[in-house]
């Protein structure tokens, strides 16, 4: 936590004595060359890129190069990567919302909610709180324990471990607290003035953010599937005060100049995942979901399958199988391209990255949006609760609006680069609605059918939900018809599975190395997390 304080709050620490920070550090040190107070319109739009991933580098598309393989989302190019094992080791890989949470939003939040109320600007306080609740759950439900009693206080240089259920509470409380102050009108609150900094998110809408903040309430309660006091109820009331069309989706956009970070993350300038990153590929798990070889779906070729994924020298769609890389897993004309478009149809793996992104699509062009919370997301929650609760009534109609909206995203905000002859239509998304392998009727719907059709939706970039799920189900559980819930992915086994793993799949992510190991060492000692398994402890949110 030491190093994850703010810039200025690492200056107290040090250059001068504990006891000295009493001090305000703004007063001690100003800075010669800045502001020390700044407008917060200014802080807000660096704030709202680390959703996705700000010019550090640091954000959810950062860690869904590697918690993408817990997921199956992806799988990486060569064999034995430690991700596919289901590995997490003392590394800062996979825990860039830690630094996200602590560092970029921090004391970031912080000042905007403080000069906020005294600026009387209560819509950027909602703003700001509304995101530290996302941030909170997201950060907990990644690594389980976390600081937050004594998070931000300059005067500490070790700091303790809260548990899991009180983040939980403390996430309600700050939505709540966002409401409260998003609802308030009058005084500097504007909306004109609240869009120059929200000019890359909701534009200044506050009934947006509203919504957003439904879902993460929404979220909270979902979480909670295994526990005797969940409610579904609680699930449904406020998914349908939250998203309920694309227009409401929550989402990182981007102005796509020639400067790297105002770009995608995963696009081809910034080349995260083309020669300076991470080589991944597409799973066999998402290929066979999608190709119509899945279990749950067979014979269902879905027509998102072109929009998501890449294609191959037989214009088939394959994907890769965990641990063994493009090399041994397929053969050389099964190969799919890679998420920039270059084929992989050569006797090596080519890692190489594009310098336009003419033959990039989805969440992989320079200037696609990221989504954070969609429309669909939210009736796939509603659609699971109220499957849990009975109601399949209502699981139904969400379960249906959810896959509809999905196809809606990716044909209004996704619709390039896509091969010819695979272009989605109205009608072949109406076809594929009514096929009853796809829509049930009532007495057929199954968990299956609404935990894998949310998997499609948050494809690529939901990789922090989609791996609550995974692990709320147990990645193997089985539903009222002895039937596994994400039916046909495989918990990786023997040497394909870490070895310090002892046979046990992965359900938290460690601390972020660089603070809490370095800095925070007893603390770690005193939750466990110096253990070599510590990683296989499954979090609170997901113990039955």
């Amino acid at each position: 936590m030491k190093k994850l304080i703010t810039n200025t709050f690492l200056l107290c620490v040090a250059l001068i004595s504990v006891s000295s920070c009493d001090k305000a550090i703004d007063e001690a040190y100003a800075n010669p060359n800045a502001a020390v107070r700044v407008p917060i319109e200014q802080l807000l739009p660096q704030i709202t890129s680390a959703f996705a991933g700000n010019y550090g580098g640091h954000g959810s598309l950062a860690d869904a190069r590697f918690m993408g393989s817990y997921t199956q989302n992806f799988a990486y190019a060569t064999a034995g990567d430690t991700y596919d094992q289901m590995f997490a080791g003392l590394t800062d890989n996979n825990a860039s919302w830690y630094r996200v949470h602590y560092y970029d939003f921090g004391e970031n939040l912080n000042k905007v909610i403080k000069w906020g109320i005294e600026e009387k600007k209560w819509d950027y306080v909602g703003v700001a709180n509304a995101i530290f609740a996302f941030s909170w759950l997201t950060l907990t439900d990644i690594h389980g324990d976390v600081t937050l009693k004594e998070a931000f206080n300059p005067s500490q240089l070790t700091f303790k471990y809260d548990t899991q259920p009180e983040v939980y509470d403390f996430v309600r409380n700050q939505c709540y607290t966002a409401l409260e102050y998003l609802n308030k009108t009058g005084d500097n609150a504007s909306p004109a003035n609240l869009a120059k900094g929200d000019q890359y998110f909701y534009g200044g809408d506050v009934n947006k953010w509203k919504k957003f903040v439904y879902a993460v309430l929404a979220r909270s309660y979902n979480h909670l599937s295994n526990k005797s006091s969940y409610k579904p109820d609680s699930v449904i009331y406020y998914a349908n005060l939250s998203m309920q069309t694309n227009t409401d989706n929550a989402s990182v956009k981007y102005a796509a100049t020639g400067i790297s970070a105002t770009n995608n993350f995963l696009g081809p300038l910034r080349n995260n995942i083309g020669s300076a990153g991470r080589f991944i590929r597409q799973s066999e798990f998402i290929a066979n979901l999608m190709n119509g070889t899945n279990t749950a779906f067979a014979t269902v070729a879905d027509p998102r399958a072109w929009y998501l994924l890449r294609g191959n020298a037989n214009g088939t769609i394959k994907g890769l199988p965990l641990n063994r890389g493009q090399l041994n897993g397929l053969p050389q004309a099964d190969r799919p391209e890679n998420f920039l478009g270059i084929s992989q149809n050569a006797t090596t793996v080519v890692n190489t990255a594009p310098t336009t992104d003419v033959n990039c699509r989805y969440i992989f062009r320079n200037a696609s949006p990221t989504p954070i919370i969609t429309a669909s997301e939210v009736q796939f929650m509603k659609a699971e609760a109220a499957f849990i609760k009975g109601d399949k009534t209502t699981a139904l109609a969400a379960y249906k609006l959810g896959i509809q909206l999905n196809f809606d995203l990716l044909m209004s905000d996704y619709n390039v680069n896509i091969p010819t002859g695979r272009v989605i239509t109205t009608a072949i998304r109406d076809a594929f609605l009514s096929n009853t392998l796809v829509i049930p009727s009532e007495a057929n719907l199954t968990l299956s059918h609404i935990m894998l059709q949310k998997y499609i939706a948050l494809y690529g970039y939901g990789n922090y939900e989609t791996w609550v799920d995974l692990r709320r189900y147990h990645y193997n559980d089985k539903d009222a018809n002895n039937l596994q819930v994400y039916r046909d992915f495989a918990i990786p086994t023997g040497t394909a599975l870490y070895i310090d793993n002892g046979g046990k799949p992965i359900y938290r992510v460690r601390p972020r190395f660089n603070s809490e190991y370095v800095w925070n060492l007893e603390e770690l000692k005193r939750i466990g997390a110096d253990a070599t398994d510590y990683h296989t402890r499954e979090c609170w949110f997901s113990i039955k």
